[in-house]
């Protein structure tokens, strides 16, 4: 499926079902408690935002300091990124979608199957060497 059809399908589609969801929802419980609905995960999701985005600061920075890959981490920040932006959206279905970025382990095995093998958190391998190292200066001539 081509890229700009996936766009169009997302931009088109998600609003309508965003609508027809609160259209239900509002039916049933009334708009006072369907909007205060809306209003509760909107600030529910941007606490535990915030809460996993310094869990997630605190995890690359020990990465760092070990001298690993900070490639999970910095990945979990942009998830992390999304899944507010999901959130502050208006709608049951994008609140759905952030909030299941929030789940450590969902959204940990969603990273870690579109991270390549060498970035997975293993410790980075030495360069090979084919004998011993001759350490001096050079100056280049032109």
């Amino acid at each position: 499926m081509r890229p700009l059809t996936v766009l169009f399908a997302l931009f088109a589609l998600v609003p309508l079902a965003e609508l027809y969801l609160l259209l239900r929802v509002g039916g049933a419980l009334g708009a006072a408690p369907t909007l205060g609905l809306v209003l509760l995960t909107a600030a529910l999701g941007s606490w535990l935002v915030r809460r996993e985005g310094l869990a997630t600061v605190q995890r690359l920075r020990a990465q760092l300091a070990a001298g690993q890959p900070p490639a999970e981490p910095m990945l979990e920040a942009a998830c992390l990124l999304i899944a507010g932006a999901l959130l502050l959206t208006p709608g049951f279905l994008t609140d759905a979608a952030g909030f299941a970025l929030l789940v450590p382990p969902l959204r940990r095995a969603l990273i870690r199957r579109h991270l390549p093998p060498q970035f997975a958190g293993a410790p980075p391998t030495p360069p090979a060497s084919g004998g011993r190292t001759i350490e001096g200066e050079f100056t280049r001539r032109d």
